[in-house]
């Protein structure tokens, strides 16, 4: 609720400028929502198990979405990204958000259905975690979508040390991770204006620091209590993207830190939430599916905040929940209704022995409702 607000607080004026209609951006998030809102009561209610047996068809989907995007006359392009599918008279679609999901039940089923000493080997574990990762991240950069790419890697790369992976082959994603990332700033102009706006976004105010620069002073303007629910100033063509990328600036000029800090902890309250059926998980595939998700959702809340705050360059993630973009919203909501079907069963049903030898044991029903 609070981001359909947000969204806008900090999307009329561009809207009303663009389309002329102050409504446009939030009418298409509602509609989303809606969408959101039902595939969470959908997959509340179906156990998330099913979703192992048809992970390899989700992947395949996903893949082939990604491809279509590519392909002139069938992907949108805008503003030099083809990163979009139109779909008649509904917003168009992104596929990459959906292939984040995708991807994360397809790896938590592979490992979940592998040994450690599996999952440790070279050809057996190390090969056939980076080809899969890497076709799927090498579609989404093509777009080009570098943030979407790196909280791919960064969520699958965390699942693979959950389930047992060799700290070696971890080193060496790593160095392979570092090597790809300089790559990627050497042959992408923009990206290497954003390490540039990070460094000294001051020696440029007017041109590659200036995003960086009216970021921080949209956050910093709110003080403590903020000008007040749609009283933004930077909004109004100052701040570039304020409805995506930037929104968590307008939540700080417009909240103040109170606002922007209640947000921040609404984020460790559902991660927090998300480690309890985690660890109450009862099998494998459950506890890794949900590691994924909690994961998923916090790296892209931390590095937004860290893009905006230039605690880290900015990579144009945006904020989960609170920034405008249907598909965005919509696989998020998907994906805490995977998480509620996890908790759901995690005490309707017997434990189930886990490699990581916990499991889940029955309590009696007044210890149950007590905690």
């Amino acid at each position: 609720m609070l981001g359909l607000l947000i969204v806008y607080s900090a999307s009329f004026a561009v809207g009303l400028q663009t389309f002329n209609d102050a409504n446009y951006f939030v009418a298409r998030q509602a509609i989303w929502a809606v969408i959101g809102v039902g595939l969470l009561l959908t997959l509340m209610r179906i156990d998330y198990r099913w979703l192992r047996s048809i992970s390899p068809l989700l992947m395949l989907a996903a893949i082939v979405l990604l491809v279509a995007v590519l392909v002139p006359g069938f992907g949108i392009e805008r503003g030099g990204a083809h990163r979009w599918i139109a779909l008649g008279p509904l917003p168009p679609l992104q596929p990459s958000e959906f292939a984040k999901l995708a991807l994360i039940i397809y790896v938590s089923a592979w490992l979940a259905g592998k040994g450690t000493t599996h999952i440790q080997s070279f050809a057996m574990g190390f090969v056939p975690f980076v080809t899969m990762v890497g076709l799927v991240a090498g579609l989404v950069l093509l777009e080009p979508d570098t943030g979407t790419a790196a909280v791919l890697v960064l969520t699958t790369v965390t699942l693979f040390f959950i389930a047992g992976a060799s700290l070696t082959h971890l080193g060496a994603l790593v160095g392979i991770g570092g090597v790809a990332a300089m790559m990627l700033i050497l042959t992408s102009g923009y990206r290497a204006d954003r390490i540039l706006a990070f460094l000294g976004a001051e020696d440029d105010p007017g041109g590659v620091g200036f995003h960086t620069l009216q970021l921080l002073i949209a956050l910093g303007s709110g003080g403590i209590g903020g000008l007040g629910l749609g009283a933004s100033r930077q909004k109004f063509f100052y701040v570039p993207s304020s409805h995506t990328d930037g929104v968590f600036a307008i939540v700080g000029e417009e909240l103040g830190f109170i606002g922007a800090l209640g947000v921040i902890v609404l984020f460790a309250v559902l991660v927090y939430r998300g480690f309890r059926v985690i660890v109450r998980a009862r099998d494998d595939f459950g506890a890794l599916l949900a590691t994924g998700i909690v994961c998923w959702i916090a790296y892209q809340a931390l590095i937004n905040v860290g893009g905006i705050t230039r605690a880290i360059p900015m990579t144009g993630i945006p904020m989960p929940f609170l920034s405008y973009g249907g598909s965005a919203l919509a696989a998020l909501l998907a994906a805490v209704g995977i998480l509620l079907s996890i908790s759901r069963r995690a005490d309707a049903e017997p434990a189930v022995e886990r490699k990581d030898g916990l499991s889940r044991r029955p309590q009696p029903a007044g210890r149950r409702g007590a905690r």
